[in-house]
């Protein structure tokens, strides 16, 4: 077993735990997502999938301002409860117009620069690595937002990274996004279910 084998598994694990403690809307799935998203970003960039290596650094940096938003929101929770306001263990916020507009805007432009760009760079994969890398920000924005609709633009991400691995040998991480997909749809469910809305 060489090292991107166990950069990948690892990468796995990680990934794994992140899923468990994103379901359940806790911070430290932030943390955990650091680790994940400098591995994946090592074993992407060995790939030469440009794309998904800078999603992956782009992972890192939002990670840390998604620890900073949930625990500002987690603050708010408290207050509430302070006044009497129901407990609740995930917050939820309502989408607004402008920014389903706006991420629309940059799905459609971002793909379409990326796609420009992963090509000049002899990228493997560049329709496929560009659609996912800008799709994926989107979701990790709406996250740190905590827009349930995050959990539906994760299932079509996480489904075309699945192929996109599988079509260039990954299969640890191929493995890693089947669960992330069989994930999101049951976190979508259960922050339904479960969220209360703070906003």
């Amino acid at each position: 077993m060489d090292i991107l084998q166990l950069i990948e598994i690892f990468a796995f694990v990680t990934g794994v735990l992140y899923l468990i403690l994103e379901i359940a809307q806790k911070n430290a799935m932030w943390v955990i997502g650091i680790l994940t998203g400098v591995a994946c970003a090592y074993s992407f960039a060995v790939q030469r999938l440009w794309a998904s290596m800078g999603l992956n650094i782009y992972y890192v940096f939002v990670s840390i301002w998604g620890l900073y938003q949930w625990r500002r929101d987690s603050r708010m929770l408290a207050a509430g409860e302070a006044e009497g306001a129901q407990s609740a263990d995930i917050h939820l916020r309502r989408i607004p117009r402008k920014t389903l507009l706006v991420s629309g805007l940059v799905f459609i432009f971002g793909s379409l620069a990326l796609i420009a760009l992963l090509r000049l760079l002899h990228d493997q994969e560049s329709a496929m690595d560009a659609v996912v890398a800008v799709m994926s920000a989107i979701g990790t924005w709406w996250l740190a937002k905590s827009y349930p609709q995050q959990w539906l633009v994760w299932i079509v991400a996480d489904t075309l990274s699945t192929i996109l691995c599988l079509s260039v040998g990954m299969y640890w991480m191929a493995l890693l996004y089947v669960a992330y997909t069989v994930s999101a749809v049951y976190g979508y469910f259960h922050w339904i279910r479960r969220g209360t809305w703070i906003e």
